[in-house]
């Protein structure tokens, strides 16, 4: 007689081991933050940030591809001037949180939880976090600027 409960756990157990097994141990993160889809910092312009001192979200309609990621911008104005010179636009630690980073790790962020310094945009993961990122910013960015881009492969 067949035991139907054994060849269910027996199932269960073979797709449990093949997903583990297809899995790489080490994965190095994406230099930049995107999501699913590969657009970059949550679809947010990255221009605006530095122009209009504000997120804003950009449109699917002025996208570029640029260090492996999709940026989208509200306009073909700021599309074209991140295409000059994206190192100077895009935030610095490929937009992930820029206080993970100078504890040598990395993390998600949201729009809302930006600083600019020295004309670089700085992302964080949230606003209390960006609190603890502005209790001392030039200490974190000596941190983070010694961790990146190493960290991405931890």
């Amino acid at each position: 007689m067949i035991n139907l409960n054994r060849i269910k756990l027996f199932s269960i157990a073979a797709i449990c081991l093949a997903a583990v097994s297809s899995t790489p141990v080490f994965a190095a993160e994406d230099p930049v933050f995107s999501n699913w889809r590969n657009v970059a910092i949550r679809g947010y312009d990255t221009v605006a940030y530095h122009l209009e001192q504000n997120p804003v979200k950009g449109d699917k309609e002025f996208t570029t591809e640029w260090n492996g990621a999709n940026w989208r911008f509200k306009s073909a104005e700021n599309r074209d001037l991140f295409q000059t010179d994206p190192e100077r636009w895009a935030p610095k630690y490929g937009g992930y949180c820029a206080w993970a980073v100078s504890n040598n790790y990395t993390a998600s962020t949201v729009p809302e939880a930006w600083t600019i310094v020295d004309d670089r945009l700085y992302l964080n993961f949230s606003l209390s976090v960006q609190e603890q990122w502005r209790r001392d910013i030039p200490g974190n960015i000596k941190r983070g600027d010694a961790n990146w881009p190493g960290v991405l492969n931890k």
